[in-house]
């Protein structure tokens, strides 16, 4: 294993209990406009590369999906496991890469997905090309994400306050280069939607894995410029609140 995916593996095993509850990875009505959007066929064979806990994988199973779910982060797996047990055969949970041989076993798949991944991915058009590969010709790959602004400044600004939140961070997309990721690895058809949702900084901050104190970034943050995708707002009692923009994006395998 690679020295961050050793990182990722370990971030995930300590915060696995608090990103479960994590009030952005729960809500139901931001899991349940993913499911649409990824418009999957019925009974549909999809990889979730990086599932996490399952909560994305526990939505699409409730809507007539197969799963097979790969995650470098031990806990996250057993978490999993035990969230989706009722569904039996119908998921399954791989401790891993999505590059392991284990995973290639089940493909070709009907759909790729992934939520809240991409950010954490050294080689982002390496990730994307190879759930592209996976697929079957006809095959839908789905990549959500939170997402950063074009402007230089912005963009740097917001990528030190994540940094420092978090050792795991690489990077945010903009919404076109997320669009770009799937055209770039040959998918046609693509489409896509954004949608704002709001993080509490202090619970944010909390299930981070840091660089740097809670002081630190809370001065960095409320210093820095206006981002899109990223935008703080102090509130009379002090408490902060963060507007995000989150970006799902899907294309499709044509087998040319």
């Amino acid at each position: 294993m690679r020295s961050h995916d050793r990182d990722l593996a370990s971030a995930f095993d300590d915060q696995a209990d608090r990103f479960e509850r994590a009030p952005v990875q729960t809500d139901p009505a931001a899991l349940a406009k993913l499911v649409a959007a990824a418009d999957l066929p019925p009974d549909s064979l999809v990889l979730d590369a990086g599932c996490g806990p399952g909560l994305v994988a526990e939505a699409l199973l409730s809507a007539g999906h197969r799963i097979v779910g790969v995650d470098l982060s031990h806990e996250m797996i057993d978490r999993a496991r035990r969230r989706c047990d009722r569904f039996g055969d119908r998921a399954t949970f791989l401790l891993g890469s999505i590059h392991d041989p284990q995973v290639g076993a089940f493909a070709p798949f009907d759909a790729s997905v992934s939520r809240y991944v991409l950010h954490h991915i050294q080689d982002p058009v390496l990730f994307v090309a190879r759930q592209a590969t996976l697929l079957r010709p006809g095959g839908i790959l789905v990549l959500s994400d939170h997402t950063t602004d074009p402007d230089p400044e912005a963009r740097s600004w917001h990528m030190r306050v994540e940094r420092l939140r978090d050792r795991t961070h690489t990077s945010n997309a903009t919404p076109g280069e997320l669009a770009d990721l799937l055209t770039s690895v040959g998918l046609e058809s693509v489409r896509m939607m954004e949608e704002t949702f709001t993080l509490d900084f202090d619970e944010w901050f909390d299930r981070g894995s840091p660089q740097a104190t809670k002081e630190a970034v809370r001065g960095l943050l409320l210093g820095g410029p206006l981002a899109h995708g990223f935008r703080p707002r102090q509130q009379a009692d002090g408490k902060i609140l963060i507007e995000c923009w989150r970006a799902t994006a899907r294309g499709i395998k044509t087998g040319r």
